[in-house]
Order: C-alpha cells, then sequence, then structure tokens
C-alpha cells in the first residue's frame, strides 16, 4: 500500500474517509488520479466538508466511488466549493 499515490487536490486536503475508500479499490484510485485537481477539490467538498449529518457523508461517499468508477468527472447538480469559489456561496446559507 505505501506505492499507491493518492494524487491532492486544488484546495481540500484528501480527508481520511476519502483515502480509505481508495486504498481499498485499485481501479477508483487510478480514476481518482486521474482527475484533475479542481475536480477532486469538488468531491471532496462534496461529500465530506458539505454534508452535516454521518449518515449523509456516508451516502456521498457511497455514491462518489460510484459515479466516479462510472465516469463522471464532478457531482450531479453540485454548484461548487463554496470555499473556493465566491459565486458559489450563494447557494449555501
Amino acid at each position: 500500500m505505501a506505492n499507491k499515490k493518492i494524487e491532492l487536490s486544488a484546495f481540500h486536503e484528501v480527508p481520511k474517509e476519502i483515502e480509505k475508500i481508495l486504498l481499498l479499490n485499485k481501479d477508483l484510485l487510478e480514476k481518482w488520479n486521474l482527475l484533475s485537481s479542481l475536480a477532486r477539490n469538488e468531491w471532496i467538498c462534496w461529500a465530506i466538508i458539505m454534508p452535516k449529518k454521518e449518515e449523509t457523508k456516508l451516502e456521498h461517499l457511497k455514491r462518489l466511488e460510484e459515479d466516479i468508477l462510472n465516469g463522471k468527472k464532478r457531482p450531479c447538480c453540485w454548484p461548487g466549493c463554496p470555499h473556493r469559489r465566491e459565486s458559489a456561496k450563494k447557494w449555501f446559507k
């Protein structure tokens, strides 16, 4: 496992929850590493940082895995990371 490199995101650090699922699935890790750093940032923010409930985070992690494995580059219907894009802040109150 030590030789498996997880590419970073543009703004947020890769959280342990995402790191764990990436290291358990080499296909997912490969597709994650092919995403742009901005796309990786969007997944991190959408799946881990923005949800308030633990159950929502778990649902988002499952969907992250399924969607990336199915070729999706970014979370569907997501206005973008409000921590990085000023224009996305209006969607989050």
